[in-house]
């Protein structure tokens, strides 16, 4: 084959015998002929498998990032950087996947507006490019919300980090999530009445411990559902009361103290006040709450959790309760 037929530059191709260049050749020209030269080690047979020719659970990449659509209740949008996880799952036999695939499939749906069930188009998007029997993406981001002051009128944005997740399996039966953080403050029960006991008995000026606090609330959706991320906040307001403020003057700081002192909670308050609110909405098959307070009276932290306990579903294995703490 002569060296038009595969590739062009300005100069000549060095033999396979002289030593290689070393000099990056901006100017070569890429034929069909040499792409089709090119070895492609992922999709070698099952002899250039190393290691147990086995199943892998999931195969692809993580944190790549772009900036992605969402969609307000309002009918408006918002840009936001998102940092995407998408993985398939990998049959024995089989030595890998072509990993920029995962990103160019994602790429093809860049211009779309993303909610839970885009997700679907994509994942068997995924399953017919990538021959998988199952696939997973994960969209995590940051998503802005206004939030009034309570009394002086004032507004900001609060920032909840959150992911919409999508899954689907070797029947096609696919699976959405939310999972989103909320920050709230928690006074203590106990020290709120340990404090009133020393004013009470002995004249003494005490302040209960408060303290910052997150809960992760993780939902499915149910097939035909739609939730947005602005009605899981309100549930979490709703149940908890006691979100930190974003802007504040001095009558905003005095009623967060009032409403402290009304909606005092434990770390176990919490998660089951959570419980009883996401447990009332159809809208949600399964779900999963992990809280953890920020002690301000220990050295460490009190964490909770508690999920619906569906078959097949949340299992209430959570761990990671470093990430709560911020």
């Amino acid at each position: 084959m002569s060296e038009d037929s595969i590739g062009t530059s300005r100069d000549t191709l060095s033999p396979a015998t002289s030593k290689p260049s070393v000099r990056y050749d901006k100017d070569f020209v890429l034929t069909d002929e040499y792409r089709a030269s090119m070895p492609d080690m992922q999709n070698e047979g099952f002899r250039e498998i190393f290691g147990a020719n086995v199943p892998i659970l999931k195969v692809g990449i993580s944190n790549f990032r772009l900036p992605l659509r969402y969609i307000t209740p309002d009918s408006d949008t918002h840009t936001l950087e998102t940092s995407v996880t998408g993985t398939v799952s990998l049959e024995a036999g089989q030595k890998g996947i072509n990993m920029s695939r995962i990103m160019r499939v994602f790429y093809d749906y860049e211009e779309r507006i993303f909610t839970p069930d885009l997700l679907c188009e994509i994942l068997q998007e995924y399953k017919k490019t990538l021959r998988a029997h199952r696939a997973q993406i994960k969209l995590d981001f940051t998503y802005p919300i206004a939030q009034s002051s309570l009394r002086s009128g004032l507004e900001g944005w609060q920032y909840y980090p959150c992911a919409i997740e999508g899954r689907i399996d070797e029947l096609d039966r696919f699976r959405k999530y939310i999972h989103f953080d909320y920050t709230y403050s928690s006074a203590c029960p106990c020290s709120s009445e340990l404090s009133e006991h020393a004013r009470d008995k002995r004249n003494v000026y005490g302040i209960p411990h408060s303290q910052r606090s997150t809960a992760r609330v993780s939902v499915e959706i149910a097939e035909n559902e739609h939730l947005n991320i602005e009605s899981i906040q309100q549930m979490c307001l709703e149940a908890l009361k006691t979100e930190t403020q974003v802007m504040v003057k001095r009558e905003d700081e005095q009623a967060f103290a009032e409403l402290n002192g009304a909606f005092t909670k434990f770390v176990e308050d919490a998660a089951r006040l959570l419980y009883e609110q996401f447990n009332a909405d159809s809208r949600i098959v399964d779900f999963q709450i992990a809280c953890a307070h920020l002690e301000s009276l220990h050295s460490h932290d009190a964490v909770a959790v508690i999920n619906k306990g569906m078959p097949g579903g949340f299992s209430g294995q959570f761990e990671d309760f470093k990430s709560l703490i911020r």
